[in-house]
């Protein structure tokens, strides 16, 4: 498993190309500047928290992974996505408290995503759509995400963002100041992710 500080996913994440093959051997990483975030609402202010720390391991069946998929081909391989709920960096003491607490960190201290197979399409650009099962808060659920990829100086980029609804996986939104803040119930994951071999 590679694991680097700052992360920056889901992901995403990195998530990408990839269906579950018993003989993937060509690692990937995640380069610096990769970025996972999460955006939501409250009947104060929008507000954002970002994973500061991820860990990934990433497997292909062949080694030029980032040509393959700009060139609109599959790759077989495999994605396993983790990340601490503990590294969800909110600018605000008390909502990393609210947030944790949300995610039952305590029990589940860590958000994952697994992916079991993913669709390229190749027009003028490459997108896609990954499909894996991502636990978090003590629930797994099957998910799918709408990515976009592009060239990054030799390495493949994968952006996409998709929306989750806290209640659906047995969450509660967080309630601040004595309930005058109240999160949305939807939250958004972005991320802008960075592989190379």
């Amino acid at each position: 498993m590679r694991s680097f500080n700052p992360f920056l996913l889901i992901g995403a994440g990195a998530l990408i190309l990839v269906g579950a093959t018993p003989n993937a051997v060509n690692p990937l990483t995640l380069r610096e500047g990769s970025r996972l975030w999460f955006e939501g609402t409250s009947t104060v202010r929008s507000w954002n928290c970002t994973a500061e720390r991820i860990e990934a391991t990433i497997n292909a069946s062949e080694s030029a992974v980032p040509v393959a998929v700009l060139d609109g081909r599959k790759v077989e391989g495999s994605v396993e996505l983790d990340f601490p709920v503990a590294k969800l960096e909110c600018k605000n003491g008390t909502m990393n408290e609210h947030m944790r607490k949300a995610l039952k960190a305590t029990d589940n201290p860590n958000i994952r995503f697994v992916l079991e197979g993913y669709d390229l399409t190749k027009t003028t650009g490459v997108s896609g759509a990954l499909r894996g099962s991502l636990q978090m808060a003590g629930q797994s659920k099957p998910i799918t995400i709408p990515v976009q990829f592009a060239s990054a100086e030799g390495g493949l980029r994968v952006t996409g963002k998709v929306p989750i609804k806290m209640t659906e996986w047995g969450m509660k939104p967080p309630t601040l100041m004595l309930g005058t803040l109240k999160v949305g119930e939807t939250v958004t994951v972005n991320f802008d992710l960075s592989l190379q071999h």
